[in-house]
């Protein structure tokens, strides 16, 4: 993936990235909407609302995310998730914007009061296999699923990062796991580095808990691509309206078929995709594409799982 421009160290200051991790002192009050889902046009956004706490994965929050991403998933009217973080309240910005302190935040990872000694060992471990659910379930729903990033995304919100199949950054965002400065190293954020980053630019991040640039990750392919803030709506509304031309059916076996083969070693994912590409030809989506193509027509896509008859 091609670096955009000339990369630079941008380091936010300690104590930002400090207060960016141990988000949540607070909980969030039940009645608190956690997460916004709407839907237009094929695109499901979905919110992470929780700026006060830095939008940190609570237990609630990532139940509230669960369901969000399942909710009618197998409709045809839904093409393509993109995920994104409420700004911070704080003085206004440019423009009038609201936002805090140290500027908006992504999501500040996991909600530490959670992880106190007040609660016991068999809360800490749900708190982290619901993560680990929520972040595998994104790399197996039907549809691409897109991190829009403007701001800090930190430990698990890294994760989050790293767990969708695209992101797109404003030029402002950073994306570190500090959680090695309080003790507490980021082994399940590490999955998705690991998978994400080089090796050694991963454990970098990891064994200092010093943030990336958006430049730097774009550089090292945590993020798709970076562009100014006043232009992340309209990128990531074009990608995704690129994505809903195709075909769900398509781009459902498409998505399955890639990150089956990448656990694979190169003969057998040779050969699994092989024979994906000729089931593919027998979808009533495979063929309408090759026939429209032929005919120098657009295809009419019926986004189901039909064979060909």
């Amino acid at each position: 993936m091609a670096a955009a421009g000339l990369w630079r160290r941008s380091r936010a200051p300690a104590a930002a990235l400090s207060r960016a991790v141990a988000a949540g002192s607070v909980r969030a009050s039940p009645a608190e909407q956690l997460t916004v889902r709407r839907q237009a046009e094929g695109v499901r956004s979905i919110v992470l609302n929780n700026p006060r706490r830095r939008n940190a994965l609570s237990l609630a929050m990532l139940r509230s995310l669960r369901q969000d991403l399942l909710h009618d998933v197998k409709s045809r009217e839904l093409r393509v998730i993109v995920i994104s973080g409420t700004a911070g309240p704080g003085r206004a910005g440019p423009g009038g914007r609201e936002r805090g302190p140290e500027g908006p935040v992504f999501c500040s990872g996991h909600d530490l009061k959670e992880l106190s000694s007040e609660d016991d060992v068999k809360h800490h471990s749900q708190v982290f296999e619901l993560c680990a659910e929520v972040m595998t379930l994104i790399q197996k729903l039907p549809v691409p699923v897109i991190a829009k990033v403007n701001g800090l995304a930190t430990a698990a919100g890294c994760q989050l990062v790293a767990s969708c199949d695209i992101a797109v950054a404003s030029e402002k965002s950073q994306f570190a796991t500090p959680g090695v400065n309080i003790g507490l190293f980021c082994s399940t954020p590490a999955v998705a580095l690991g998978r994400s980053l080089p090796r050694k630019v991963a454990l970098e991040m990891l064994f200092t808990g010093e943030p990336l640039s958006a430049q730097e990750a774009l550089m090292h392919g945590l993020v798709s691509k970076v562009v100014p803030e006043d232009k992340l709506e309209e990128e990531t509304m074009k990608i995704s309206h690129k994505i809903c031309e195709s075909s769900k059916s398509v781009l459902a076996l498409g998505k399955a078929t890639f990150y089956r083969q990448m656990a694979q070693d190169l003969d057998t994912a040779y050969k699994m995709t092989a024979q994906v590409m000729a089931d593919n030809l027998t979808l009533r989506d495979g063929q309408e594409g090759i026939e429209a193509f032929i005919q120098k027509r657009k295809p009419v896509w019926s986004h189901s799982q039909d064979k060909k008859k």
